[in-house]
């Protein structure tokens, strides 16, 4: 059974009359292919205002929605199952939480890396629930100094609730793993592109989000915090992750404003979840468009301009 977010209230009970009308469609008594086309132009149309009026808020909900595909699936999917996996940081161990490897994207080789979350409880646990460790950062560092090496492009998915904050975590250095990957992705001699498929909070999410290109899906979030942790702190409670969510302005619309992302992707109608291979086809197909625009910059000029865009981040002249 789908699951549906409590603003999709409208379209679950659209969605429980089309699976009656089948039902009696499959019996073959009545025809009713009018009336059930009447109804899947009703739920487009229901999906198509819903959507376009979301709050912050419920932009968060859509990113975490528990059907919204991860990582891999949108990385198998691009490379049609042509993808090798790679594993460890060479240091302590390899962190499940970070995924990456070699993938052709239409034959052509690219270096895939993003934080995995998993579909179920098990595999939740699996992969600590998409928050890598230091050695995750370490790994994914390691993988695209390998791309660098063999000349060949990066692409970072980012979706992640935050660094894992543990006490381990911290004593094995992960500010420092962090830290290590900001100043090295800026001085990679290859093409880097980001996209953000989920959810981008903090440092877990900068840890490798820095690019030639930052693109944000449609209903996905990039922040410093998350909207119940900023409740918590001015409010000490998460009733009021509402508000913080609108005054946080991380919605993609207002980092685009901001001048914070490259691009926004747009989702199928009623987000990702609802069309995994329809969202699957729109990355692929910015992720070729701005590999061809780079491949034509030399790779000084590329290195400068990326140097420049995140200087020029937060600068405010009076």
């Amino acid at each position: 059974m789908p699951v549906y977010l409590d603003f999709e209230k409208k379209i679950e009970e659209l969605d429980e009359q089309m699976l009656k009308l089948k039902e009696i469609e499959s019996k073959g008594e009545v025809d009713i292919s009018v009336t059930m086309k009447e109804l899947e132009t009703k739920i487009t149309e229901t999906k198509k205002e819903i959507y376009e009026g979301l709050t912050p808020w419920q932009r968060v909900q859509v990113s975490r929605h528990p059907e919204r595909p991860y990582t891999l699936a949108y990385i198998n999917s691009m490379t049609d199952g042509n993808f090798i996996e790679l594993h460890g940081d060479r240091g302590v161990k390899d962190d499940k939480a970070m995924v990456g490897g070699f993938g052709l994207l239409d034959g052509q080789s690219v270096m895939f890396v993003g934080q995995q979350k998993g579909i179920n409880t098990k595999q939740r646990q699996y992969r600590n629930f998409g928050m890598p460790n230091p050695e995750g950062y370490r790994k994914a560092l390691r993988l695209m100094k390998l791309a660098e090496k063999f000349n060949k492009p990066i692409v970072c998915l980012i979706d992640t609730p935050g660094a894992f904050p543990g006490l381990e975590a911290e004593e094995r250095g992960q500010g420092e793993a962090i830290a290590r990957n900001l100043f090295e992705m800026m001085n990679l001699t290859v093409p880097v592109i980001n996209i953000v498929i989920g959810e981008g909070a903090s440092g877990g999410a900068l840890g490798i989000g820095i690019g030639d290109r930052v693109l944000m899906m449609e209903n996905t979030w990039y922040s410093v915090i998350s909207p119940e942790s900023c409740s918590s702190i001015l409010w000490r409670n998460w009733e009021h992750k509402e508000e913080a969510a609108s005054a946080l302005k991380l919605t993609p619309k207002d980092m685009k404003k901001n001048k914070l992302i490259d691009g926004i992707i747009k989702e199928p109608c009623g987000g990702a979840h609802s069309d995994p291979e329809g969202a699957f086809k729109k990355v692929k197909s910015e992720i070729k468009k701005h590999l061809k625009s780079l491949s034509e910059l030399k790779t000084q000029e590329m290195i400068d301009q990326r140097i420049e865009k995140f200087s020029a981040m937060g600068v405010v002249s009076e």
